[in-house]
């Protein structure tokens, strides 16, 4: 048994949960405040400042004038601070996003004396696999967490490996990060108090020092507590107070014979709370919206812009990382604290987008106002289909879409808009009221092209871009003022628009590249071409009353209301879509089920509806009606025998050339205390299920592993797909998934609607997470709830579909915007940006970044999400290359001239920068 004991004072701090951000704030000012005076009052005094910058920012903002007393401590070794802006939940983001919180926190860390080189993650619920890469290639040694660990480690400490086969010492909290407080209860016994809790848990710690944690949630330590353990250390025991990064650099052995290798998901020693994996779901939507217009954003500025917006780009991230903390994404807080959290994520896309969209003016500026720009943020050649407004067609002709090298391509209306936007009649004297609403040339939204002035009328017509010449308002002004004194009475003012229609466009775009096309009027030839027939031998998407197809997927409705699917290797997967309801008597934290559960799964009526018959996209709707249960009755173990008529909405998409289908789904939720399901059936049952996130493919069972005080749900998380045998499904956001029936069917959440942030007594877990806390918000009532996935069937799953790029596809739409060059001009030839060439290689950045020794240059992440190594090759505008690590320190440099080959190991995360 260990004599010694080295305790770490720290404090746990939710920058917001169950209170807002601003409460949680003044807590901390005044906890921060008393560890400054302590620290400063007592030499020995050290304190660990939670692994996260964000609450040394968050008190520097209220407390500048201490700025210069925090850097002190930091530089003297007794306040560590960092890595991390904030604690994150892993799942619940990209693996950018993780880097780019690292990145952040570590900088900011500098700013003020340097980082405590600990990836220290003491609360998040569970664990990615790619933690100790990402930790590795940042240079960081060593871990320290709580929840997810194995039951194979026995020991405080082990060895975790990533996939890619990089490792981190990593420190077990396995009684939490809270251990030493119960030591510290009475503290004139604190002697004798260590030596039962040493003897207790004499097996975790061998000849190392016990490892006591002192502190807990919002709360700083105790003044007087460097007395206390002095008092106790004279009693015959070792006690020493430091840092984590001290315990873990002066106190341990490096070496541990426990390895573990991946995620790290068990109940085993800790409840990992899975089930804020899918609780309110808008805000899971909102950080992927975030995330991935952010992405754009800075793809966009990067490679098309003269304009280095790095400032609003960081503005944008450092709100997206504020928003993964682990009780800020997940929507465990009130909802007043969720709403804050969708009001910053939403600020974060709209700052990332203004940055997208002014990098796009200066090439829109080379393309005619008649035509439109099309911008590709994926580092692959694509083609894309792009709705656009456009003039309709007039009788006897039909809309082609013309290319910068000339060629035509046929395009597909999907709706015409009304032309008459207004016809009043009104008094002469009144003309002059109407003349108010022109400025300068716009009106309604849309320019004047020209007008009709005769007596009693005045009819204007309106263009998106006019035919006519210079317009002057001065001289209508002038001219209707005449017309009005000449014939008083009754006139009729009339506004036209130019007949419009929306017109689905095929584009050819070059990788991470540009391009341009207009829609023009060509006459109708005798013979429609023969990429209007409806010919599933050419890619050509057709409908019938209930069958889609393309030639690569075909789907049929069935009388259910669910559909069947056909790929061209000959898979079928049958009863897609069906979609299970049942109670939900849980939490935000955790799912459970009534006792007395009523699934709902078969729908009172449906119908289907051809929403769009091809050449380049064909969608149905299915319209399923389901009796669901208002609520639970009121001891919470039975669904309420009240029901309500729910109309579900599918709408089911096949585009030429796409081998899956797009679904999504719609309706607007009546019922509370529910959870929604998504089924796919599959053909055998299967024993395992894959899904993509964070920079790996991982792969799990049927169970999960349980011991603690939570029953082990088999629920995972997935980002952008998950796959189980044949079945793939695309995803727009991260997803709760489960395989059901013995593996014969996946399930995928979409809506968990729950009214409390925890429940005092919860049938699948033994202890509450939080406060009772009521949280309407969170039954989503009233809300129209809307999710969009897509069908891959393959006999050879994930690898053999490659869903990896085909997920980056279903994600990543292009980026479409009208050209603001002189009409008629010629279009501009397409350009290429950077391309990467290798099978299943995420490019998860691709960003401007400049060095002050080596100046401007544009940095690229690439992972090889597979199990094999994988040959890559980078083309662009470049003549060398430097790799960095995953803080951007340079590693290695070469002459590349405009081409960068690399060799990834599996699942290796690589960044170069090139110049």
């Amino acid at each position: 048994m260990s004599n010694s004991a080295v305790f770490v004072p720290h404090f746990h701090w939710d920058r917001e949960w169950y209170e807002p951000f601003q409460v949680f704030r003044h807590r901390l000012v005044t906890a921060l405040d008393t560890v400054l005076e302590t620290a400063e009052a007592n030499p020995d005094f050290r304190f660990t400042v939670d692994g996260q910058m964000a609450a040394v920012e968050d008190y520097l903002e209220m407390r500048p004038e201490n700025r210069d007393r925090v850097a002190a401590l930091v530089g003297e070794g007794r306040l560590a601070i960092g890595p991390w802006l904030i604690l994150l939940d892993e799942f619940l983001c990209s693996g950018e996003t993780i880097v780019r919180n690292l990145r952040m926190g570590w900088a900011a860390a500098a700013r003020l004396g340097g980082a405590m080189p600990i990836g220290y993650l003491p609360d998040m619920f569970g664990h990615v696999a790619q933690m100790p890469q990402i930790l590795a290639r940042a240079g960081i040694e060593h871990a320290a967490l709580w929840r997810g660990v194995p039951g194979s480690v026995e020991g405080h400490a082990f060895r975790w490996r990533a996939p890619d086969g990089s490792e981190v010492r990593t420190e077990f909290l396995f009684d939490g990060y809270d251990n030493g407080l119960d030591v510290l209860l009475v503290p004139d016994r604190i002697g004798r108090a260590l030596g039962d809790y040493a003897e207790m848990t004499a097996g975790r710690w061998g000849t190392d020092p016990v490892l006591a944690m002192a502190g807990t949630d919002h709360n700083a330590p105790d003044p007087r507590l460097a007395a206390w353990l002095r008092q106790a250390s004279g009693e015959g025991r070792a006690i020493t107070m430091a840092t984590l990064d001290e315990y873990l650099r002066e106190h341990v052995r490096d070496e541990v014979p426990a390895v573990v290798t991946g995620e790290l998901r068990s109940h085993v020693r800790g409840n990992i709370l899975p089930g804020v994996l899918s609780v309110r779901l808008g805000l899971k939507q909102r950080m992927a919206v975030a995330e991935r217009t952010v992405d754009h954003a800075e793809r966009m500025n990067a490679l098309w812009s003269r304009r280095d917006d790095s400032p609003f780009l960081t503005l944008a991230w450092h709100k997206i990382i504020e928003s993964t903390a682990h009780d800020s994404v997940v929507g465990s807080g009130t909802d007043e604290t969720c709403d804050q959290v969708a009001a910053r994520l939403a600020e974060a896309a709209q700052t990332a987008r203004a940055v997208r969209d002014t990098a796009l003016t200066e090439p829109a500026g080379l393309v005619p106002s008649d035509g439109h720009l099309v911008a590709n943020p994926l580092p692959f050649e694509r083609t894309a289909l792009v709705e656009v407004d456009v003039a309709a067609p007039p009788a006897g002709t039909r809309l082609v879409a013309t290319a910068a090298d000339g060629s035509a391509h046929p395009v597909q209306l999907v709706s015409e808009a009304p032309t008459v936007l207004s016809d009043e009649r009104m008094d002469a004297s009144q003309l002059e009221r109407v003349l108010r609403r022109i400025h300068r040339r716009e009106l309604f939204g849309r320019l004047i092209d020209h007008y009709d002035l005769s007596p009693g009328s005045l009819v204007f017509h309106l263009a998106e871009v006019p035919s006519e010449g210079p317009f002057d308002l001065l001289i209508l002004r002038k001219e209707v003022a005449a017309a009005a004194a000449a014939h008083p009475g009754e006139w009729r003012v009339l506004t036209l628009e130019e007949a419009r229609a929306t017109a689905l466009v095929p584009v050819r775009v070059p990788a991470s590249g540009l391009a341009s096309f207009r829609v023009e009027p060509r006459e109708t030839p005798a013979a429609a071409p023969a990429s209007y027939a409806p010919s599933t031998a050419t890619g050509t998407a057709t409908a019938t009353d209930r069958t889609l197809s393309n030639g690569l997927v075909e789907v049929t409705v069935g009388a259910d209301g669910t559909l069947h699917i056909a790929g061209a290797d000959g898979t079928v997967l049958r009863g897609v879509g069906r979609l299970v309801d049942g109670g939900d008597r849980g939490d935000s934290y955790n799912y459970a089920p009534p006792a007395h559960d009523v699934l709902v799964q078969d729908p009172a009526e449906v119908t289907v509806d051809v929403v769009e018959d091809g050449p380049l996209r064909s969608r149905l709707r299915v319209t399923r009606v389901y009796a669901w249960p208002v609520a639970l009755s009121g001891d919470r173990d039975l669904r309420d025998g009240r029901t309500v008529p729910t109309p579900v909405e599918t709408l089911v998409e096949v585009r030429a050339a796409e081998p899956f289908v797009r679904v999504s789904t719609s309706f607007l939720n009546q019922s509370a205390d529910h959870r929604l399901r998504f089924h796919v059936p599959l053909p055998e049952p299967v024993t395992t299920s894959s899904s993509a996130g964070q920079f790996a493919v991982t792969e799990r069972g049927l169970t999960a592993e349980g011991g603690w005080g939570e029953y082990p749900l088999p629920t995972f998380p997935a980002s952008t797909f998950v796959s189980a045998g044949p079945a793939t499904v695309l995803l727009d956001h991260s997803s709760e998934y489960e395989l059901v029936g013995d593996g014969s069917e996946l399930a995928i959440t979409l809506l968990r609607a729950i009214g409390s942030i925890s429940v005092n007594i919860h049938p699948l877990r033994d202890e509450p997470a939080a406060s009772e806390i009521p949280v309407p918000g969170a039954q989503d009532l009233g809300m129209r709830v809307e999710n969009r996935l897509a069908v891959v069937p393959s006999a050879t799953g994930w690898r053999g579909a490659d869903a990896v790029a085909l997920a980056e596809e279903f994600r990543g739409d292009v980026l479409v915007t009208r050209g603001t060059g002189p009409a008629g001009g010629q279009l501009p030839p397409d350009a290429v940006g950077l391309r990467v060439d290798g099978q299943d290689v995420l490019v998860s950045s691709i960003r401007r970044v400049i060095d002050d020794e080596f100046g401007s240059g544009t940095e690229v992440r690439l992972t090889a999400m597979r199990d094999s190594a994988v040959a890559v090759r980078v083309t662009g505008a470049f003549s060398e290359a430097t790799t960095v690590d995953l803080l951007g320190r340079p590693l290695s440099r070469t002459e590349a001239a405009n081409e960068l080959e690399l060799a990834l190991e599996p699942w290796e995360i690589r960044t170069v920068v090139l110049r």
